[in-house]
């Protein structure tokens, strides 16, 4: 007699599908300390949250901050309400190396400049301890670099009429090397249908 079909939504939530990639290849295991930075309302926190993981987060919208909460009050009752933090990332109040896993999705791109989105990186990256994994997806131009417009400060406007700061390869590499990282993968897009390009970073301190 065939198993009832495991309810993967809810086991797993709507997590990234390329941090989903992280999980397959052992990357990401239970007992490991994790710090989403711009975590929205936890939609990578819920597999995490179920398996024990000890999960601290910080996002500059006090609304999904909340929301974070209360998942973490649902899934993850042992958690202190103070491992959410209502701040922004280039300052949270984590202290440096306190993580084996930090994620930073879809967060980066949202710098208003060069200097801010150093900031964010900076203020991301200290928190991880040595060999820990960062990782990081972020809009780009890799690609489709054609089709971006220019508006200055680095920001462009996309072919979907957003508006985002964007990175290169060569950009992704330099910070790279700045940082002291180690790839761990190769720097991977995905265009979405000529609209958008979205680039997985994935590093070892």
């Amino acid at each position: 007699m065939l198993e009832p079909m495991r309810n993967l939504g809810a086991e797993f939530g709507d997590i990234d599908i390329y941090l989903f990639d992280q999980l397959l290849r052992g990357r990401i295991t239970p007992g490991m300390r994790a710090v989403d930075a711009g975590c929205g309302a936890g939609r990578n926190l819920v597999y995490l949250f179920r398996e024990g993981y000890d999960v601290c987060a910080a996002d500059a919208d006090p609304v999904a901050v909340e929301a974070v909460r209360r998942l973490a009050a649902e899934l993850a009752p042992r958690l202190p309400a103070a491992n959410f933090r209502v701040e922004p990332i280039e300052t949270m109040s984590f202290a440096d190396g306190c993580a084996q896993l930090v994620i930073s999705s879809a967060v980066l791109h949202f710098a208003r400049d060069a200097a801010h989105f150093d900031r964010m990186l900076g203020g991301t990256w200290r928190l991880l301890r040595p060999d820990g994994l960062f990782f990081c997806r972020l809009a780009s131009s890799i690609g489709m670099a054609d089709r971006m417009r220019p508006v200055g400060n680095g920001r462009f406007i996309l072919p979907d009429g957003t508006e985002r700061y964007l990175v290169d390869e060569a950009r992704l590499m330099a910070k790279t090397k700045e940082l002291g990282g180690e790839l761990i993968d190769p720097i991977k897009t995905t265009i979405v249908q000529g609209q958008r390009c979205m680039t997985t970073w994935v590093m070892k301190k």
